[in-house]
């Protein structure tokens, strides 16, 4: 590969895991109880293995975070790894509207694209902004904060760290976005931003529920430059079954670098789920988080979680597999790898 900047693969050392902490003033409202759990489980095995950058829009309630958190690294040997920074907040999805970071040939970039919440279907001013208060804050240390005026989240990309981008047409292309843009500008994009030279486009993939327009990060997921995770429906019963099919197809025809066929390997298919209301939560175990030493593995309390867990301990055999209870998350309509972060190694150093 020539000299240019490059998206590292979530497998890369990373300094710290970003989480936008739930408040009264976010769609949690009504059930924080049930969620701020969710968001605790998921720092505390954060803590075990990198630093935490948390933020929050209640001053009071961020300060009392930092010296829980503190505490609970402080007694279980690993002191000095949360960083707390008061900051307004729309909602809690820090894997779209956190930044990117980037390796140039000057060092490590993080790119702060525009955030709109996945093309104006919620407020979204406040997660916009966000990166900026963190940045003036010094959560980033010296890395610099680079806007780009562009409408990505990071849930819509995946990148094996070599150059290539797995993405859905279904997301990237939708108008209320980037109206302007077609396939080929954003490809350009990609290019000049993430050193993207090649972009997988999946035409096919759904995930009932979801308000993102199909993120990938919900349906495949790069675990190492030549192999991918996929969620794969078997029934055909059931409303995902033809596309997510389709879309197994596609992955079956993408080739690596070299021409040679992807590793593929299937996650199973949850059972339904459903709200008060009646409608399906968007479940999928292809939104597991990857970290220094671990993956983090949410579960949904149905038959097929220990079934996820096994396959993903066969993918990750040299990582430790962390369960996480993310039903409470999926009553928003998002799970464990949207509401995260990674920040590569060289950026976060209190």
């Amino acid at each position: 590969m020539t000299s240019r900047r490059v998206l590292p693969g979530e497998w890369a050392p990373q300094s710290a895991v970003m989480l936008t902490w739930p408040h009264p003033g976010t769609d949690w409202a009504d059930v924080l109880d049930q969620v701020e759990p969710v968001f605790t489980d998921i720092a505390k095995a954060v803590l075990r293995f990198e630093h935490l950058l948390i933020s929050c829009e209640h001053v009071v309630r961020v300060q009392e975070l930092e010296r829980f958190l503190n505490s609970y690294a402080e007694e279980h040997g690993f002191p000095g790894r949360v960083i707390a920074v008061p900051a307004p907040a729309n909602d809690t999805w820090a894997r779209d509207h956190g930044p990117l970071t980037v390796q140039t040939e000057d060092g490590l970039a993080l790119l702060d694209f525009r955030f709109n919440a996945w093309g104006g279907k919620f407020q979204w001013e406040k997660d916009d902004a966000l990166n900026r208060h963190l940045a003036n804050a010094g959560a980033f240390g010296a890395t610099p904060l680079q806007p780009v005026d562009f409408v990505l989240e990071g849930g819509s990309i995946e990148s094996d760290g070599q150059g290539t981008i797995l993405t859905t047409s279904e997301c990237l292309l939708t108008p209320t976005r980037n109206p302007s843009q077609d396939r080929t500008a954003i490809e350009r994009l990609l290019a000049e931003m993430l050193g993207a030279d090649r972009v997988l486009w999946l035409n096919h993939g759904y995930l009932a529920g979801d308000d993102t327009d199909s993120h990938i990060d919900t349906l495949a997921r790069f675990c190492a430059p030549d192999h991918i995770c996929y969620v794969a429906c078997s029934d055909a019963a059931d409303e995902h079954y033809s596309a997510l099919a389709a879309m197994e197809e596609e992955l079956q025809e993408f080739h690596q670098r070299d021409g040679s066929a992807y590793r593929l390997t299937a996650l199973p298919w949850p059972d339904p789920i459903y709200d008060e209301d009646g409608n399906r939560l968007p479940a999928t175990y292809a939104n597991f988080l990857i970290i220094n030493g671990a993956v983090l593995v949410p579960t949904y309390g149905v038959g097929q979680d220990a079934e996820a867990i096994n396959v993903l301990k066969q993918v990750f055999p040299d990582r430790e597999i962390v369960p996480i209870d993310c039903r409470p998350l999926i009553l928003q309509h998002g799970s464990l790898h949207c509401v995260t972060m990674q920040i590569p190694a060289g950026v976060v150093s209190p």
